[in-house]
């Protein structure tokens, strides 16, 4: 009999690190399902990124990219990024970086060398 209360321990232990949190990360995946919207932007359980456009029973139309539309069950889904303030601030940030930073430095630096009048330099500067 003294021998079965190490054994119940250990299952018991068991259940408080394996079982228990597997049994959250199911609820919370299930929460996050249900609770999926048109707009939302989420991402599959395959790596692919994309905008919820429309919500059936079980079916999600995920647009990837313009015009490009699929069809996905919504079990699918793994995660969601409903942040506009993150996704606005990325968006102006990338794009003003690019463009200050890589596009004027390179312009600048091409036309004031290549004055000698060869078209070699413009051709890459296309605007």
């Amino acid at each position: 009999m003294s021998g079965f209360i190490p054994l119940i321990l250990i299952f018991g232990l068991m259940y408080v690190l394996m079982i228990r949190p597997q049994q959250k990360k199911v609820k919370a995946q299930q929460k996050l399902v249900a609770s999926i919207q048109a707009g939302d932007e989420v991402v599959l359980n395959s790596g692919i990124f994309g905008v919820v456009k429309e919500v059936e029973d079980d079916i999600l139309w995920l647009e990837v990219f313009e015009g490009i539309e699929l069809k996905v069950l919504r079990g699918s889904v793994d995660g969601r990024f409903n942040e506009p303030t993150a996704d606005s601030g990325d968006d102006s940030g990338d794009d003003s970086g690019d463009d200050s930073g890589d596009d004027s430095g390179d312009d600048s630096g091409d036309d004031s060398g290549d004055d000698s009048g060869d078209d070699s330099g413009e051709g890459p500067i296309v605007g």
